[in-house]
């Protein structure tokens, strides 16, 4: 079962990231030690995409080098 959009934004808020707001159902999250910003697209209660998972993953393992 795939996790929701919620429960990767809580991921990336306890891993230090602060959402920067976005449009629409976009949020921007931005964390000194990643070279880049990650963007979520969704309604919280939204399923998340695979690519979703896999972009938070390693954005919360690169700030971890």
């Amino acid at each position: 079962m795939p996790r929701k959009i919620r429960e990767l934004i809580a991921d990336l808020e306890k891993a230090g990231f602060i959402n920067r707001g976005g449009k629409g159902s976009h949020r921007n999250f931005l964390h000194p030690d990643c070279s880049m910003p990650i963007t979520l697209s969704g309604k919280p209660g939204d399923d998340a995409k695979s690519y979703q998972e896999r972009d938070v993953r390693e954005s919360i393992e690169e700030t971890k080098r």
